[in-house]
C-alpha cells in the first residue's frame, strides 16, 4: 500500500446545491470526477490527523463503488478513522445521528435524496458538518473554489475492503475502518425521544399501519423499529429492501410518486395510518384513510402537539419553517408565545437555529420535518411523532388535523412544479419577474388586491450571514401567497416551483378540493409571470 499523488485538472460544474452535488450517474463516473470533489472536501477541511469521518449512502447505484475511493482518499489526507454503514448504508438521519453521537468530524453522505436512481439516473454526494447538519454556504463555496484549482489528488492504492461485515479493521493506510450496524444509534435516539411503550400498546390494540419505503434506505430502519421495536404487525413496511434502482420508483413521497400507498389508504379497509419516506430517509408524507396530511399541516400539528412526545415535554424554544411552508405553524407559534422564523430553502438555514437553542421543531413544504434532535430533518422520526400522538390522543388521523382546522384555521396550500424546463427560459422568467415587483402592490388581480412583492432575503439572527434572491414573494391582503422559486436539486434542466397559499378561517369552508379553492391564485400565477409562454408547458409536470 502506497499514497498516491495524481495529476487532475479542474472539472467544470462542481459547485454544491441546496444540498450537495448531484449529476447523472454517467458523470460522477467519468475520470477524476469523484476524486475531485472529494478533494476539493478534504482541502477545504485542512488537517484531519486524529479524527474521525462517518460515512454512508442511500444504497442507489455507484455508492459502493464511491465508498471505496473515498475511503482510500480518507486514508491519504489522514483521517485516524472512518465509522462505515455496512453495506454502505447510512441515511441522511442516522448519519447526522452517528456524527453527533460519536464527536465526528464530519461525514460524507452518499444520495441523491428523492431523484431516480439507477445505472441511468441521478447520484449525489454531500458533506456534513461536525453538528450533523449540512455544510453551511461559506463551506461549501470553499469546496468549490478548492475545485476549480486542482491540478492533482490524494488516494491510496490499497485493495478494496469488506464493507458487509460488522467490526473493525486495520484499515486502509493505519486508517481504522468501522464497519457500523446503520441503525443501532438512531434507534436509540428514537427510544428516548418518543413513548415506545404506549405506541407498542397502540399496536397491540389492533392499530394498524402501512409503512412505504419506497425500496430505499428507510426500509432498514422501519423493520427494525416499526415491525421490531414496537410490535406493528409484519408487512406494515412495504418495499423495505434498498435497491440501487429503487425498482424503478421514483422515491419522493407524495401523492403522485407514492402511487402504491395511497391506493392502499383509499380502499376499503385501509390502515389506520400510512406513511412514506423518501431515497435517503428524510422526507416523510403522513397519509390518513382517503386523507392526505400536508407536509406543512404536518409541521403545525406537530408543532400544536409537541409536548405529547416524551423528547419535547417541556415545550418549543422556538419553530422555525422555509420561506414557501405554508404560514400554517406561524398561527401555532404565536398561540405558544414562541417565535417561528422563516428561512430560505434549505436545511442547512435551520442549523445556527437549532445549535443556538432558538428553534426546537422546523419543516420544509418539501415533506422535510426535524428538530433538534439531529442536524437533518427525519422521514421515520415524523412517522414515529404522529404513532406517539394517536397513541396519546386517540382517533383518527383526519380528526386531528381537521380539530386543528377548527382551532387556527385551514391554509390551503399547494406546489406546481415545472420539471426539466430550459435552464435560460427559467432564468428569463423570473428576471422579468423581478422586473414587474415594484409595480404590482396596490394592483387589484381576480378578487385579490397585491399587498406586497419581493425577492426573499436573510440575515441569519445568529451568525449575521446574508441570502439573497431566495425566491420571489406575492402577498395578497387577505393573507395569501404566491411564491416562485428555482429548485437546486435536479440534475436536467431546470425546475421552477409555484407555490399558492390561501388562509380560511370559515371551518364552514375548510372541504373544499385543494385545486379549486387555489383556482383563483393558480390562473394569477401563471398570468403574472407569463409561465405558459416562457416554458412552453400549459400545466405542471407535477401538483402536490
Amino acid at each position: 500500500m502506497a499514497i498516491q499523488t495524481v495529476a487532475t485538472s479542474p472539472i467544470p460544474g462542481q459547485r454544491p446545491g441546496t444540498s450537495g452535488l448531484r449529476k447523472k450517474v454517467a458523470v460522477f463516473q467519468q475520470p477524476h470526477y469523484l476524486e475531485n470533489f472529494v478533494q476539493g472536501v478534504f482541502d477545504t477541511l485542512g488537517d484531519a490527523a486524529g479524527k474521525t469521518l462517518v460515512l454512508g449512502g442511500d444504497g442507489r447505484f455507484h455508492n459502493r463503488d464511491a465508498i471505496q475511493v473515498i475511503l482510500k482518499m480518507a486514508a491519504a489526507h489522514g483521517f485516524a478513522r472512518v465509522l462505515l454503514g455496512q453495506r454502505g448504508i447510512l441515511s441522511t438521519p442516522a448519519a447526522s445521528c452517528v456524527i453527533r453521537k460519536h464527536g465526528a468530524f464530519g461525514g460524507i453522505i452518499l444520495s441523491a435524496s428523492h431523484n431516480p436512481g439507477g445505472p441511468d439516473g441521478d447520484f449525489g454526494i454531500k458533506y456534513n458538518a461536525s453538528n450533523g447538519g449540512p455544510a453551511p454556504e461559506a463551506l461549501t463555496e470553499a469546496i468549490y473554489e478548492h475545485t476549480l484549482a486542482l491540478a492533482q489528488y490524494r488516494i491510496s492504492d490499497a485493495p478494496d475492503i469488506d464493507i458487509d461485515t460488522p467490526g473493525a479493521y486495520a484499515g486502509i493506510e493505519g486508517m481504522k475502518v468501522e464497519v457500523i450496524d446503520p441503525v443501532a444509534d438512531y434507534a436509540e435516539l428514537m427510544a428516548q425521544l418518543f413513548d415506545f411503550d404506549a405506541i407498542r400498546r397502540l399496536f397491540a390494540g389492533g392499530f394498524s399501519m402501512r409503512f412505504d419505503a419506497m425500496n430505499a434506505v428507510s426500509g432498514p430502519y422501519a423493520h427494525a423499529i416499526l415491525e421490531g421495536m414496537l410490535g406493528a404487525p409484519e408487512g406494515s413496511v412495504i418495499n423495505g429492501t434498498p435497491l440501487e434502482d429503487f425498482g424503478g420508483l421514483h422515491p419522493d413521497p407524495n401523492p403522485v410518486n407514492a402511487e402504491e400507498l395511497i391506493d392502499i389508504m383509499c380502499a376499503n379497509a385501509a390502515p389506520d395510518i400510512g406513511a412514506a419516506s423518501d431515497g435517503d430517509a428524510d422526507r416523510n408524507m403522513i397519509v390518513g384513510r382517503d386523507f392526505v396530511v400536508t407536509p406543512s399541516d404536518s409541521l403545525a400539528v406537530l408543532a400544536a402537539n409537541a409536548t405529547a412526545a416524551p423528547g419535547y415535554a417541556d415545550g418549543l424554544a422556538g419553530i422555525a419553517r422555509s420561506m414557501p411552508t405554508s404560514r400554517a405553524v406561524d398561527k401555532v407559534a404565536a398561540e405558544l408565545g414562541v417565535p417561528c422564523y422563516e428561512t430560505p430553502t434549505g436545511w442547512k438555514f435551520f442549523g445556527t437555529l437549532l445549535d443556538s437553542g432558538k428553534a426546537t421543531l422546523c419543516g420544509e413544504e418539501s415533506y422535510g420535518t426535524g428538530s433538534r434532535h439531529i442536524r437533518e430533518k427525519d422521514g421515520l422520526w415524523a412517522v414515529l411523532f404522529w404513532l406517539n400522538l394517536l397513541a396519546v390522543r386517540g382517533g383518527s388521523v383526519q380528526d386531528i388535523v381537521t380539530a386543528h382546522w377548527q382551532r387556527y384555521g385551514r391554509h390551503y396550500y399547494s406546489r406546481h412544479d415545472y420539471e426539466a424546463i430550459a435552464a435560460d427560459a427559467a432564468q428569463l422568467l423570473m428576471q422579468d419577474l423581478r422586473i414587474k415587483l415594484p409595480n404590482l402592490p396596490g394592483q387589484k388581480l381576480n378578487h385579490y388586491e397585491v399587498q406586497a412583492a419581493d425577492d426573499f432575503e436573510y440575515t441569519d439572527p445568529v451568525d449575521g450571514s446574508h441570502a439573497s434572491q431566495q425566491g420571489i414573494r406575492i402577498m395578497m391582503t387577505d393573507g395569501s401567497r404566491i411564491v416562485y422559486r428555482l429548485s437546486g436539486t435536479g440534475t436536467e434542466g431546470a425546475t421552477l416551483r409555484v407555490y399558492l397559499e390561501r388562509f380560511e378561517a370559515d371551518p364552514e369552508q375548510h372541504h373544499i378540493p385543494t385545486q379549486q379553492a387555489l383556482a383563483g391564485l393558480i390562473a394569477i400565477a401563471d398570468s403574472v409571470a407569463s409561465i405558459a409562454m416562457h416554458t412552453g408547458r400549459s400545466n405542471p409536470t407535477v401538483i402536490t
